[in-house]
């Protein structure tokens, strides 16, 4: 092979890799792009982090349920999701000491007893069914939902063994002191 024919197969296989350099790079630039500007028409907002306690989550999906199976009351002050998220921050607060110091478990019959006291606040078996589906948990999760206020219970019957009238303010002092030691990201503004 001549010295001139070396050469331009030479200059081919240049060429040849800066096409296939421009490819690539065009791909990865399109690639990005799409990433960063996904198409608007398909988005689909499955739930809603509310807040985040000690790296658990709070969903919107989770203060819905807890608010339509009555597991926590809303106060009085005009903003349900805020009182019930409220509410379920501190369960959560509440849940991690209880995890930290391992009161008793519960029965599996004290649990049941939870779990029908729940069931008996609808007018039906069906009733039930459809707010269960609708807040996306089944029967398990329920009744762990159930096992674990009940360990919180325990927990605070057996650290706060005062009068029940004296209990509650000594109880909100010691939360307060959990939500200032706790890592708390909570992302509810009213309004949106």
């Amino acid at each position: 092979m001549s010295e001139r024919q070396k050469a331009n197969g030479k200059r081919q296989n240049a060429k040849g890799e800066r096409l296939n350099s421009l490819a690539a790079a065009t791909f990865c630039l399109l690639t990005f792009t799409f990433c960063l500007f996904p198409a608007r028409g398909s988005a689909e907002v499955i739930d809603r982090v509310l807040a985040v306690v000690s790296g658990s989550l709070i969903t919107l999906s989770d203060v819905n349920a807890a608010s339509d199976l009555g597991l926590v009351k809303p106060r009085d002050s005009g903003d349900r999701v805020r009182d019930v998220l409220s509410q379920l921050i501190d369960r959560e607060l509440q849940l991690a000491e209880v995890d930290r110091y391992a009161p008793p478990e519960p029965s599996a019959a004290d649990v049941d007893r939870e779990v029908q006291t729940v069931q008996s606040r609808f007018p039906s078996p069906e009733a039930f069914e459809a707010v269960l589906a609708r807040s996306g948990i089944d029967l398990a999760h329920l009744r762990e939902t159930m096992r674990e206020n009940l360990r919180i219970r325990g927990y605070l019957a057996q650290r706060f063994s005062v009068s029940e009238e004296r209990r509650q303010p000594v109880v909100e002092e010691w939360i307060a002191g959990l939500r200032r030691r706790a890592d708390i990201i909570d992302l509810f503004l009213v309004g949106r």
